[in-house]
């Protein structure tokens, strides 16, 4: 059956257990929306019991230490997630072609790195395309992680990220990095986090100042700590769950 949303043309299956959207000359299966009460909410840290936790990079300026990164990860046998804004992109693509090549994760984070609560709907779908094909073009990889800038979000952010069928993803672990403390700071931070544990998102910045140089001994002890470390892909689920108030993926029984 054939419905119109907002003047765009949806399919909804026999069952109307799902939504399709056309997008790019495609059918693509809309997500649904992880609401708690009136709140949309995006993925902070999953519900497991297995030892993983999932290590993310924003990237949206420099790239001086993205090799230094890159060989360090490799060295550990590592794939992680990078959010690249759309300038990040333009300015490296050959960082994005690596990341591709080596199998990491690729993560939208926006055009611009504007406070999408402050722009309007077709603004956010903008910022969100404008990555999104960019990305396609020189890579032919799909982006389906999205990473609001700064972490702001509100009700209206999140509905768009699932309307266009991107899991919206915070982090339950900062590693704090962006704010130059320093090495053992970020060591520290990460390694004795409260939020750390099975199913945790740590956050980190491909830019900051030291994130490079923790990095090896960062990896080290959350490997001693009996961590598996995988990409954020890996670690979500992608359909069957629901969320608890604090951000939490937990799968239906």
């Amino acid at each position: 059956m054939n419905t119109i949303y907002s003047g765009r043309a949806f399919l909804r299956s026999e069952k109307g257990s799902c939504l399709w959207k056309k997008r790019r000359n495609c059918w693509i299966r809309l997500l649904t929306n992880a609401t708690v009460g009136d709140r949309e909410l995006p993925i902070y840290c999953v519900d497991t019991t297995e030892n993983k936790v999932a290590l993310s990079f924003d990237a949206a300026w420099g790239a001086e230490d993205f090799s230094k990164i890159m060989d360090i990860l490799e060295k550990h046998n590592v794939k992680v997630t990078f959010f690249m804004t759309g300038g990040w992109v333009t300015d490296h693509p050959d960082c994005v072609k690596e990341l591709v090549k080596r199998g990491h994760d690729l993560g939208n984070h926006s055009e611009h790195h504007y406070d999408m609560t402050t722009i309007s709907h077709s603004e956010q779908e903008a910022e969100l395309n404008s990555v999104h094909d960019l990305v396609k073009e020189l890579t032919g990889y799909e982006i389906f992680l999205f990473r609001p800038p700064y972490g702001a979000y509100d009700n209206a952010v999140i509905k768009t990220a699932y309307q266009m069928n991107y899991y919206p993803i915070q982090w339950s672990v900062d590693s704090l990095d962006w704010k130059d403390y320093g090495v053992d700071s970020i060591i520290d931070t990460v390694c004795n986090h409260k939020a750390l544990g099975p199913g945790a998102i740590i956050l980190c910045h491909n830019g900051a100042k030291y994130t490079a140089e923790a990095l090896d001994t960062m990896l080290t002890q959350l490997e001693e700590k009996g961590y598996t470390i995988v990409p954020i892909s890996e670690l979500i689920m992608r359909e069957n769950y629901h969320m608890d108030v604090a951000g939490k993926q937990i799968a239906n029984e």
